[in-house]
């Protein structure tokens, strides 16, 4: 893809040495934009090879709202750097897609949103469902092109508390739905973007997401857009990323899946067709 070559070279040339909690420096920029259209093909990288299986089963746990890695490590081992020995996280991501903490009680003249508020089993909290959310104004959108609601799509992963304590608070931290005609397009927005790993991922995950979504309440996929905050590459990426820079992009790949209600939709439904990248290339994680 080339939205993404063009990203790495432009933080290569422009990028300004920092240092940061990791111990290993990076080259950073500060704001990079791209966007990409899902007309063209499923946006999975074909300048390394990609673990799409990882990915699919990261999205499927965000989708549970689970806050640990109890299950997710038994298919990836993804989230294990940052979970304790229990497999419990200080941040999940799916924890607040679908459990979001509402308070008990709001100030006088506030409204929270009691269709998607539900007392969570767990925890006995009031929580905000906001993928549910995000799903039901889709249809009411579908229903109502002037709906209320309809440039207020947002669903949110951060809640100040919780990032000021927590290992690793949420990267990407927000996204953004906006219907076009019949076009569902996705903007995210991420604080700190690790250009080399993290970035193909998100791009993959909330592509794929939005195209859920989209088939889930009677819209096209439109385009996904990506502003990285602070787009860095870590020194020790910096030359894989050149060899990357080498290899010409290859046709996207396709996905396929059928359109069922979410909570029915399993890893086994979707089919990757098509994908020819070139070889996987090797990056350290920085913890």
């Amino acid at each position: 893809m080339k939205e993404y070559l063009d990203m790495v070279q432009y933080v290569l040339e422009n990028g300004q040495h920092k240092v940061n909690r990791t111990g290993v420096a990076t080259r950073s920029v500060f704001a990079y934009f791209y966007k990409v259209s899902l007309q063209n093909g499923y946006p999975l990288l074909t300048t390394k090879k990609m673990f799409f299986n990882s990915m699919l089963h990261e999205l499927f746990w965000y989708l549970t709202g689970e806050a640990h890695v109890k299950n997710l490590r038994n298919v990836t081992k993804i989230w294990d750097a940052w979970a304790d020995s229990e497999g419990r996280l200080e941040t999940a991501y799916g924890r607040f897609w679908r459990r979001y903490p509402c308070p008990e009680a709001g100030v006088d003249g506030e409204r929270w949103g009691q269709k998607w508020k539900h007392r969570d089993p767990e925890t006995g909290q009031l929580v905000f469902d906001q993928i549910q959310y995000i799903i039901d104004t889709l249809k009411e959108i579908k229903e109502n092109p002037q709906t209320s609601n309809l440039r207020r799509m947002v669903v949110l992963a951060w809640h100040p508390g919780n990032a000021a304590e927590s290992k690793l608070p949420p990267c990407h931290y927000t996204f953004c739905f906006n219907v076009l005609g019949n076009k569902l397009n996705c903007h995210l927005t991420q604080r700190s973007a690790d250009i080399a790993l993290g970035v193909p991922f998100n791009l993959a995950c909330y592509a794929l997401l939005t195209m859920i979504l989209a088939k889930q309440t009677g819209f096209e996929p439109g385009e996904f857009a990506h502003t990285l905050i602070d787009a860095h590459i870590y020194e020790n990426h910096i030359e894989s990323l050149k060899e990357q820079l080498q290899r010409e992009p290859r046709p996207l790949p396709s996905i396929m899946f059928p359109n069922k209600p979410l909570q029915e939709l399993r890893f086994e439904d979707f089919v990757l067709k098509e994908y020819n990248p070139h070889p996987g290339i090797k990056f350290e994680v920085a913890v």
